[in-house]
């Protein structure tokens, strides 16, 4: 059942944590339905009906309370139901997952290239949250912030709850030094380092970015590090955080980052992912101070970029 990302950290959910998975929530608006599987049928059609009764036959259904639902339980309107997101099986990456630093609150990963952050889509257990709650059996473990699926690199994750907030609001502020790597093609025309501002915005009927005329709200800070006469390798200061920023804004300067299938050139979803040709995009480090602590914080990942030619 599709639902937003948010709902992976939604805390007081009647099912505990399963497989390092947390529970997903909907909500019960107001309606003509009389029996739950009709809101069900409405609400999923994605989901064959027979799926759906299944899982209520087997009580994986349940409301706030923890009572599981049946294929006659009647429409509670302005409730919610709990239950476990499922997905069609998932392939397994062949990268691992280096743990680069943990404590009580912290744990930082260097994540590769195609795995996501967290469930959501078609990927559930291969994500990083979920295999470091498995892998460290630390079931309330929470991201602070994310990378693309596409994107490698350093990760950070918290294992105390009730810090989290106080990590999130790093990021919040702009209190944290990010630096990324990237490998795209070269401009002699172009003078580094420079700073790409522009305004980003959600492409309508799709998860790509845009630059839309208007006030910009996307702020991008790029070095040349070294070049050859076709491949250049770039150091990206982010000084905000739009989704997709750092694609977009190499594609907006004739850059596009290697290997990139939506930047500039929109091609069709793939289904299958060629882990021969990872995007040339690493977030090689971040840096900011303690707020638990007081300490200061530097993770750099361990990862390295490859160039292909361009006609490769």
């Amino acid at each position: 059942m599709k639902q937003s990302r948010r709902l992976e950290f939604v805390r007081g959910a009647p099912l505990p944590t399963r497989d390092g998975v947390a529970p997903s929530r909907v909500y019960l608006p107001p309606g003509p339905w009389s029996l739950l599987r009709e809101f069900l049928f409405e609400r999923f059609p994605h989901i064959p009906r027979d799926v759906l009764l299944e899982r209520l036959a087997r009580g994986d259904i349940v409301d706030e309370a923890g009572v599981a639902q049946t294929s006659e339980s009647k429409y509670q309107a302005l409730g919610w139901l709990w239950y476990y997101r499922e997905v069609p099986e998932e392939v397994r990456l062949p990268s691992g997952l280096p743990v680069l630093f943990r404590d009580d609150y912290l744990v930082v990963v260097d994540k590769p290239h195609f795995l996501a952050s967290i469930p959501g889509g078609r990927y559930l257990k291969e994500t990083a949250l979920v295999r470091l709650r498995q892998s460290l059996n630390l079931p309330e473990l929470s991201p602070i912030h994310r990378l693309d699926r596409d994107t490698a690199g350093v990760l950070v994750f918290c294992a105390h709850p009730a810090s989290r907030g106080a990590y999130q609001t790093l990021f919040q502020t702009r209190a944290v030094h990010k630096e990324y790597e990237a490998l795209a093609g070269v401009r002699a025309d172009l003078a580094f380092p420079l700073v790409h501002r522009s305004r980003m915005e959600q492409r309508t009927g799709h998860f790509t970015m845009l630059e839309v005329p208007g006030e910009p709200n996307s702020e991008t800070r790029i070095e040349l590090i070294e070049a050859d006469n076709e491949v250049g390798r770039y150091r990206l200061h982010p000084h905000t955080g739009r989704k997709h920023q750092l694609r977009v804004h190499m594609s907006a300067l004739g850059l596009p980052i290697q290997n990139d299938g939506f930047y500039p050139v929109l091609l069709p979803y793939a289904q299958d992912d060629d882990f021969s040709r990872p995007l040339q995009l690493l977030a090689r480090s971040i840096e900011f101070t303690d707020p638990v602590s007081g300490q200061p914080r530097r993770f750099e990942s361990q990862r390295s970029l490859s160039a292909c030619r361009p006609d490769a």
